[in-house]
Parts: structure tokens; sequence; C-alpha cells
């Protein structure tokens, strides 16, 4: 982990973290681990008892972020400017090979296959995820297992919830279309300015009046971009934002009314609304039946006092795209203590790598109870 922290790669370009992790399976006689989504691996691990032919699959991620990392108490800080472990990936990846490591020692015992991905391009697209979804990597298999270092829990806690664990993430576009006039005579122009104005404040009400408070719906505006002059009436505004959303069954239908409100609000000030939307990551959806395992797994190898069903996060998560294919559980391994309180995709976020054993550990008895199932 150290080392993975210490060279942190961004999206899509994690081709120093591939070669490491192929370098460190072979070493250990995992000798067939494929590429994906260019930058990526995963390794079959097959049980060699009689038995069961179930697939469970886990997945850790391997990405970095573009942020500056401000930790001078590690000794293992990021070297690399302006590129840091600042959501966990690096403790992600670790866990899932000390994972495999163990089931390839262990493949006498059990029966069953296990799939472990080292996915790249969680954070930014193309997402490793839809790779997997697009090439049918999880055909045929019954389970997939995700997992998250969260800091609002504590250090040593696990948590899992069912149905939604994070919210979709889906982007817009909307360019408003006016007419150009001199500013002081605004009446002989359609001020784009003014509409976009309109837009941003009527758009909040399809979240808060037309859908349910427990899909979590937010519409977020990001950027505005319009006007050349002060003295100018606005002929053009562009607007980028997000939608997210904790229901699949409402998710169409929210960037529906985002662009029926967008072009009903400019129809109304005589303008004109071109609206595009782009679909990201899904949300997160967890299996009833293998958070109640989880669950049980937890009080019985760590206590009744270490596991809690937090509520759902509102960032997103592109295991959702491993949810949409097979039932799934996505759990969080706390990692608040003092000297490491700061939240996800933070310049000062940490957490101690003395999670990864009990955590790892953790995983190995789970993916064995889901092929067991």
């Amino acid at each position: 982990m150290r080392t993975m922290h210490r060279e942190p790669e961004l999206s899509n370009h994690e081709w120093k973290t591939q070669a490491r992790i192929r370098q460190a399976l072979e070493m250990f006689g995992l000798t067939d681990a494929k590429p994906f989504h260019e930058t990526g691996l995963y390794i079959d691990i097959q049980g060699l008892a009689s038995g069961s032919s179930r697939s469970v699959a886990l997945r850790g991620d391997i990405d970095a972020l573009p942020i500056q990392e401000q930790r001078d108490d590690l000794s293992y800080q990021s070297v690399l400017p302006h590129r840091m472990h600042a959501c966990g990936h690096d403790m992600h990846t670790s866990i899932a090979f000390g994972t495999a490591l163990a089931l390839h020692r262990m493949r006498e015992e059990f029966s069953g296959r296990v799939r472990v991905f080292f996915q790249p391009a969680e954070e930014m697209e193309p997402v490793g995820g839809l790779t997997v979804l697009k090439e049918k990597l999880l055909d045929g298999f019954d389970a997939a297992v995700g997992l998250h270092v969260l800091p609002s829990i504590p250090s040593g806690v696990y948590g899992a919830r069912p149905g939604a664990a994070t919210k979709s993430a889906d982007q817009f576009d909307v360019v408003f279309t006016g007419l150009m006039a001199h500013g002081a005579m605004p009446y002989e122009g359609v001020d784009a300015i003014a509409i976009a104005a309109a837009f941003i404040n009527e758009v909040q009400k399809v979240v808060s009046r037309e859908f349910p408070s427990e899909d979590g719906a937010v519409v977020t505006i990001g950027t505005i971009r319009g006007g050349e002059a002060r003295n100018i009436i606005c002929p053009s505004v562009l607007l980028t934002g997000t939608i997210r959303t904790a229901s699949l069954v409402r998710r169409a239908d929210i960037v529906r009314r985002v662009r029926e409100v967008a072009q009903g609000i400019a129809a109304t000030h005589r303008g004109e609304a071109a609206f595009t939307s782009h679909l990201g990551d899904p949300p997160v959806i967890n299996d009833a039946g293998m958070v109640d395992l989880f669950r049980d797994l937890v009080v019985e190898t760590v206590g009744k006092t270490k596991f809690v069903e937090p509520p759902p996060l509102s960032g997103s998560d592109d295991f959702g795209y491993y949810s949409s294919c097979v039932p799934s559980i996505y759990f969080w391994f706390g990692s608040q203590e003092p000297g490491n309180e700061t939240g996800l995709h933070t310049p000062t976020f940490g957490a101690s790598d003395d999670l990864l054993v009990p955590t790892t550990e953790l995983s190995i008895r789970y993916c064995r109870l889901l092929l067991s199932q």
C-alpha cells in the first residue's frame, strides 16, 4: 500500500500501478492476470475442492485524485505533485490483493471461483466499472463485493445497508439562447442571463415538489458562462450541472423533468434551450440478503457493536455497474481516529494501515461464505 500511496496515478493512466500489481501477483504464483480497460487487471482464483460451482467477484479500485497531499506526518506521502490517494483506493487495492493471495493459498479448501478486479478509473470517465459491464466480465457470476473506507465511522467498525448505498451521478449541459441588444434597451432583446437565473431558481422545485424525499434527489448547477460586456444584453448562456438520485426507478424521470423545466422557462422568456444529458454512474444497490450475511459475519467475528448501518452516501461509485449486473454488496470500513478525521477527497485525508489486515481477513471469510451459499 505504501508504495502505491507514494506514487499515485490518475484515472486511465495507471500503467505503473498495473505493472506492479501484475509483478506482485506473479511473485506469489498468480500468473494468469488478464488486462481490461487498458490499465486494469483481473485474476481468477479457482477453488479445487468438490462442491459449489458459484462465482463471486471482488473489486478493488486503483486510481488516485488530482489533489496535492498535505500530510507531512506520513513517511510515505505522495512524491508526485498534485496527485494523491485521497479516497483510499490504495487501501482497497491492498485488501483485494491480500484476499487474492490468501484464497490462492486456500484453493484446496473451497470450491467455486473468485474473480478479483484491480479496477482503474473509478474517479474519472471513461470509468472502469462501465467496461466491466460492457465486456460482460460478470457474466455467469452469482455475486459481487465492493468495499470502501469511510471516515465518518470509527476505525474498526464496519457498515452496510440494504438498498441504495450511493446515488447516481448524471451530467447535463443546457444552453439558453436569447437575442443580443443594447444594455440600455433590454426590451429589444431576449436576456439569456435572465432565463438562466429563472431556471436556476425553478429547477430546485423539481426536487422539493415532485420526487419523494427518500430518493435523496439533488440537482446542482456547477458552472455558468455567459455575457460579453456589462452594457450588452447577453444572447447565450451555458450552464452545466449534475443530477443525483438513489432511485433506479425515477432516475430517468428527474433528468426528463430538468429538461422540461429548461425548455419551459426558455419559452416563457421568448428564448430557446438546448439540453443535453449524459448518464454517469448508476446508484449502488445492495442486496438485502448479502447485507444480512455480512452483518452476521461482523457480529460473529468482531462484535455486535462493530456493525453499523450508515445512511446512503450522497456521492457515487462506478461499482453501481457491478450491482446492475449481479446481486452485490458495497460495505464500508471505518477509519476515523485521532489524526485521521478529515473526509475523502481532501488533501489531509488519511487512514491507518492497521485497518488492512482485519479488513482483508473479513473479506476472505465473506467471499468464502458467499461461495458456500
